[in-house]
């Protein structure tokens, strides 16, 4: 069985291990069982469904390990549904920790999370007055070490997107890194469908009446909740500096463009000068100012120096050149 860990716990105090032979468990008061499993098959699940009397559809749940954070009651027990998350290069990688809560058992079912619960279990376990309050606290424990791996990922994230627009700055942005924003942006989105949920899970814990929750628990989800909220707040503004690089790297090329737009036109007006000029003695008439005089063609010369040079420090003084 694909078992991380099976503990009684007494008091708070881990007393021994528990042996998941499928038979009925009983438990005092003061006891409960702390199981993990990871990616168990369906067998592991019925036998455990057997031991704590888990409801079939929670089972069902489990072990498809495609569901949206959510929590449901099943009588006196609990179902929850997590989502893990983190980074993959640049790619945010899901995972799933499916926790079942009754008031002698906790077990959480993880699918493709990075992280271990084995450190968690050593720090709560330092604590046996706060897990003596039995698997509620460990609940919390649990949803507060998923929520608390969002923010190394946010700010690494914020970390890459803040030196893009520093980028933006000094340079415009390559089509590959234009490509880049809307593939990270693409992910916050989708990032964001499961921070909405999971603040649910948080919210509801905290502030409705559920089995196998204590009020005297409830302050720790409330305080999972308001995680929940900075993380929300942090992945909003991440957002809008991703937006703010793709606009301000837009204005940039617009005014790179306007401006050699401006320097086009105020050259073609230079030109336009001689041009003319040219293309009327180039006709073929007989009768054409200065046409004989010695000094027409120096004169024509001196006409079009001055009105081009005049042209250049009217456009140079505007800004157009």
């Amino acid at each position: 069985m694909t078992v991380v860990g099976s503990y009684l716990y007494r008091n708070g105090v881990r007393a021994e291990e528990i042996a998941l032979t499928g038979e009925v468990f009983e438990a005092s008061d003061g006891d409960f069982a702390w199981i993990g499993l990871t990616d168990p098959s369906v067998e592991e699940m019925a036998s455990l469904q057997k031991m704590f009397g888990l409801h079939s559809l929670a089972v069902e749940d489990a072990i498809n390990g495609k569901q949206v954070p959510k929590v449901d009651i099943y009588g006196e027990q609990l179902f929850v549904v997590a989502k893990t998350a983190h980074l993959e290069g640049e790619k945010i990688a899901y995972g799933e920790t499916c926790i079942f809560v009754g008031r002698h058992h906790l077990i959480s079912v993880r699918h493709g999370s990075a992280r271990s619960h084995q450190n968690l279990r050593r720090q709560l376990e330092q604590s046996p007055k706060l897990l003596s309050h039995g698997p509620d606290y460990v609940l919390h424990g649990i949803l507060d070490f998923i929520v608390d791996g969002y923010l190394p990922m946010v700010e690494t994230l914020e970390d890459k997107v803040l030196d893009m627009e520093k980028h933006v700055l000094v340079s415009f942005l390559q089509p590959e890194q234009i490509r880049r924003i809307f593939r990270m942006r693409r992910q916050v989105i989708k990032f964001q469908r499961i921070l909405g949920p999971m603040a649910e899970v948080a919210g509801k814990l905290s502030h409705l009446d559920m089995p196998c929750v204590d009020d005297d628990a409830r302050p720790y989800f409330k305080d999972v909740y308001d995680h929940m909220r900075r993380v929300e707040n942090l992945v909003g503004g991440l957002r809008e500096i991703m937006t703010s690089v793709f606009e301000a790297s837009n204005l940039l090329e617009q005014q790179r463009q306007g401006a050699i737009t401006r320097q086009l036109a105020a050259w073609a007006a230079i030109l336009a000068v001689p041009t003319a000029i040219a293309g009327i003695y180039g006709m073929n008439f007989e009768h054409m100012p200065e046409l004989k005089s010695q000094f027409g063609y120096p004169a024509v010369i001196c006409v079009i120096i001055v009105l081009c040079s005049t042209l250049y420090y009217r456009f140079r003084k505007s800004g157009w050149l």
